[in-house]
C-alpha cells in the first residue's frame, strides 16, 4: 500500500462503525450521513485491499483483519486527538469558539440564561452547543468541555463537581384536578405516568418499591427528555423531572416528597491541556461560578 496517498479520514469512520456494530449506529454517533460511511468503508477496504466488515441483517460483523487493525487506528486517531487539543491550547486570548457538551434540558432550559450573560461578559467567545443525552467523547474532540452527570475516568481530563440536580415526580394542575393528587407511591399504579422508552430507569425504580413494572400505566414514554417535560405541561400524566426545571413553570406541581430519587451530580469536564488555554479557563470559570447559581433557584421562563 502506497501510504502517501493514503486517506487518513477514513479512520474515524472505520471505528466508529467498528463501536457501534452498524452504519445506523455509527451515524448516530458521529452525525455523519449512513451513505457517506458507507462510501468511507468501502474506499478504505479498497485501499487496504483487506474486507474489514461482513455485512449481515444485523449489521456490520467485524473481521479478524478489522479486530487486528483496531488498535492501530485507534492510536492514530488519539494521535491526531491529542495534536489538535494542544493547538488549541497554544492561544493565550479570550476569544474564539468553544465546543460545550450537554444534554437536553441543561442546553434547552438552564444553559440559555447563563449563556446570554456570557455572552455579554465574553464578547469575543462562541459557543457551539452539542445537544445530547449521551455522553460525548471529550478525547476525541467531540467537544472541547461538557457539562455531565457522570465524573469522566480519564486521567487526561480535568472535572469539577459544581452542582446536583434534584429529581421529583410531578404533573400539570390540570392533570391533578381531572385524576386527583397521588398520596402515597402505591398511588401512582393507578395513573398515567411519563417515562422513558428504551430507557427504564423509572421502571426499575417502581421494581425497587416492590410495584411490578407490569402494573404500570403509561401516558407515554420516549427517551426524549424535552418531549416528557413538555407531556407533562399538556397534562399527559405524571413525570419525573428536576426540581430546577418543576419550579419553572406555575402550573407543575411538585409531588410525594417520600419517593427517593436520584440526585444527578453536575460535572465540568475539560481537557487537561485546554486548562491551560486562556480562552478555555475564561469559559470554565464562568460556567463553574454560573451553574451552581442558576441551579439555586428556579428556572426562568
Amino acid at each position: 500500500m502506497n501510504t502517501s496517498n493514503f486517506n487518513w479520514a477514513l479512520i474515524p469512520s472505520f471505528l466508529a462503525a467498528l463501536e457501534h456494530g452498524s452504519l445506523m449506529g455509527a451515524a448516530r454517533a458521529t452525525g455523519v450521513s449512513q451513505p457517506t460511511l458507507g462510501r468511507h468503508i468501502a474506499e478504505l477496504e479498497d485501499q487496504l485491499k483487506l474486507v474489514l466488515f461482513e455485512r449481515t441483517g444485523r449489521g456490520l460483523q467485524p473481521t479478524a483483519q478489522a479486530l487486528e487493525l483496531a488498535e492501530a487506528a485507534h492510536a492514530m486517531q488519539d494521535g491526531a486527538a491529542r495534536f489538535s487539543r494542544m493547538a488549541s491550547g497554544s492561544g493565550q486570548t479570550v476569544q474564539g469558539r468553544v465546543r460545550l457538551s450537554a444534554s437536553q434540558p441543561v442546553a434547552c432550559f438552564l444553559l440559555p440564561p447563563i449563556l446570554a450573560r456570557m455572552r455579554q461578559a465574553l464578547p469575543d467567545v462562541v459557543v457551539d452547543l452539542l445537544v445530547s443525552n449521551s455522553v460525548s467523547n471529550l478525547l476525541m474532540r467531540e467537544a472541547d468541555m461538557a457539562l455531565r452527570m457522570v465524573r469522566p475516568e480519564q486521567s487526561s481530563l480535568v472535572a469539577k463537581h459544581i452542582g446536583q440536580v434534584a429529581l421529583r415526580a410531578c404533573a400539570s394542575q390540570s392533570y391533578l384536578q381531572r385524576r386527583g393528587t397521588p398520596q402515597q407511591p402505591g398511588d401512582l399504579l393507578a395513573h398515567d405516568l411519563i417515562t422513558g422508552d428504551r430507557n427504564t430507569e423509572i421502571e426499575d425504580g417502581f421494581v425497587a418499591l416492590g410495584f411490578p413494572a407490569s402494573g404500570l400505566r403509561h401516558g407515554l414514554r420516549t427517551d426524549d427528555l424535552n418531549a416528557q417535560w413538555a407531556a407533562v405541561q399538556a397534562g399527559l400524566g405524571v413525570g419525573f423531572m428536576s426540581e430546577h426545571l418543576i419550579g419553572s413553570d406555575p402550573t407543575v406541581t411538585a409531588l410525594l416528597p417520600m419517593i427517593e430519587l436520584p440526585v444527578l451530580p453536575i460535572w465540568l469536564t475539560v481537557h487537561r491541556e485546554l486548562r491551560t488555554s486562556a480562552l478555555m479557563r475564561a469559559v470554565f470559570d464562568f460556567l463553574a461560578d454560573e451553574v451552581p447559581q442558576a441551579l439555586s433557584g428556579p428556572a426562568k421562563p
